[in-house]
């Protein structure tokens, strides 16, 4: 869903479940999600998140600014990085030789960039087929604040990063943008889908929530 405030779009998800009242939820790198009861209708929602408009805002704000000066890395030999949820050498991930900072890090995303389209070509092909649907084309980007996403014309998109995270959290993210091939918005009818397939996949988001800061170069 998507309201705006004092000219700006906030974009937010729906949880639906047993809560008694509306809560509003920012995680480490500014997704929105909003639980409410099962009876909640959408202009309540509306009416919540209006009234704490600018309390989101000042807190998208605060976390930008936090990504913008994220921790310096090492870039030589014993310096240290992801790949499936797990810390290596970068002479381990990649050929370091008498390349500069620049050069490393240069060939270290293109490393990444592979591994996560080889990873999600492979694993994407059986939900597909669970959930009979096929995307019009596959792609691996960078992005700041996605991990994926589906466009209205079924077209997917994977962050590079997610070759940072465990097989399992990667695996999420596929399953969930599949599931907008199906439902669009974050309805009920989406999370009813998507925990069919994944019925842990909230432990899956807490991790993104928790070290998606983390997983960057």
């Amino acid at each position: 869903m998507k309201i705006e405030f004092e000219n700006h779009m906030i974009s937010f998800n729906v949880q639906y479940g047993n809560a008694k009242k509306i809560s509003i939820q920012l995680d480490t790198v500014g997704h929105i999600t909003v639980k409410a009861p099962k009876e909640a209708s959408e202009e309540m929602i509306m009416s919540v998140v209006g009234k704490h408009g600018k309390w989101i805002l000042e807190q998208s704000q605060i976390l930008e600014a936090a990504r913008a000066t994220p921790e310096a890395k090492e870039y030589q030999d014993e310096g240290k990085f992801l790949y499936l949820g797990k810390e290596y050498l970068l002479q381990e991930l990649i050929q370091t030789g008498e390349l500069s900072e620049e050069e490393l890090k240069k060939e270290l995303k293109k490393f990444y960039f592979a591994k996560c389209k080889k990873i999600v070509g492979e694993r994407i092909k059986d939900y597909q087929a669970e959930l009979r649907v096929k995307p019009k084309s596959i792609e691996v980007v960078e992005s700041r604040t996605k991990w994926g996403s589906c466009s209205s014309d079924k077209k997917l998109t994977f962050n590079y990063r997610l070759a940072m995270a465990p097989v399992e959290v990667i695996d999420y993210v596929i399953i969930h943008e599949l599931c907008h091939l199906l439902h669009m918005n974050h309805d009920r009818s989406f999370w009813r889908r998507l925990g069919s397939i994944m019925p842990d996949y909230k432990e899956k988001q807490d991790f993104l929530a928790r070290h998606g800061e983390a997983m960057t170069l």
